[in-house]
């Protein structure tokens, strides 16, 4: 049996959570949410009724569910972006003990972008195309750029051997001179109702590669994460994301 626990269960995320969980009760019924919470209520008493933990609040609500998650020996999908570094050695010590998806985006087609972007940056490389990146979400969005955006730049200094910290322009303004050879712009757009869009972008003399993903329903990401706990009954303690849930390592 799989029961789970969702937090943040009246905001968007939650409620989208809620649904694709009901949605794969509705084909597999050893699929229940057994539990729920939201700001104020007892997450102890909550975390006591399940064997995982899907949380996509806010990333300063983290330690405290991990550690009613280390108390209770519950599996845990972390949705939620914006994490200090202190948060996330806080995610990955927990991993040690238990097992935990961790990931900046659920969708399944966000992580085929992720695949293909680590093999466009292979063949398209950096001394003949210059590499940027934009992201636009709805206007109530806390964090820049997104968790998404963020791991596409992860992803991007780590085949062209460049620095998150050294070489990524966050937008451009004033009279900044010409493109640094090594350097990788990042955008970011907010406004509206939107979901998540974003696009990695090589650019050369004479040609352009746009590698792009849309989203316009937040089932997706819930349909993954729900995917995610699924995926993670039985497996060891540690520390994995949807390219682990997807066989995409």
């Amino acid at each position: 049996m799989l029961n789970l626990l969702v937090t943040g269960k009246s905001g968007r995320m939650g409620q989208a959570i809620l649904q694709a969980a009901s949605d794969a009760h509705s084909h597999n019924p050893d699929i229940s949410v057994t539990a729920t919470h939201d700001a104020g209520e007892n997450l102890d008493e909550a975390m006591a009724k399940a064997n995982c933990v899907i949380d996509f609040t806010v990333h300063s609500f983290t330690k405290e569910v991990v550690a009613a998650a280390l108390k209770h020996g519950t599996s845990l999908v972390i949705g939620t972006t914006g994490h200090s570094e202190e948060e996330r050695d806080i995610i990955r010590e927990a991993a040690k003990t238990l097992p935990i998806v961790y990931a900046p985006n659920y969708s399944v087609g966000v992580n085929t972008l992720f695949w293909l972007t680590r093999k466009a940056a292979q063949i398209l490389t950096q001394d003949r195309f210059d590499i940027e990146v934009t992201e636009m979400h709805h206007k109530h969005k806390i964090d820049s750029p997104s968790g998404t955006a963020r791991r596409l730049l992860e992803i991007l200094n780590e085949e062209t051997g460049t620095s998150y910290n050294d070489d990524i322009a966050h937008g451009r303004f004033g009279n900044i001179g010409p493109r640094k050879p090594r350097e990788i712009g990042m955008h970011t757009l907010r406004g509206g109702d939107v979901v998540g869009d974003h696009t990695v972008l090589f650019a050369a003399d004479g040609e352009r590669v746009e590698l792009t993903h849309k989203a316009s329903s937040r089932l997706t990401f819930a349909a993954g994460a729900v995917r995610a706990a699924i995926w993670l009954q039985g497996q060891p303690a540690g520390l994995y994301d949807m390219q682990d849930v997807l066989g995409l390592q």
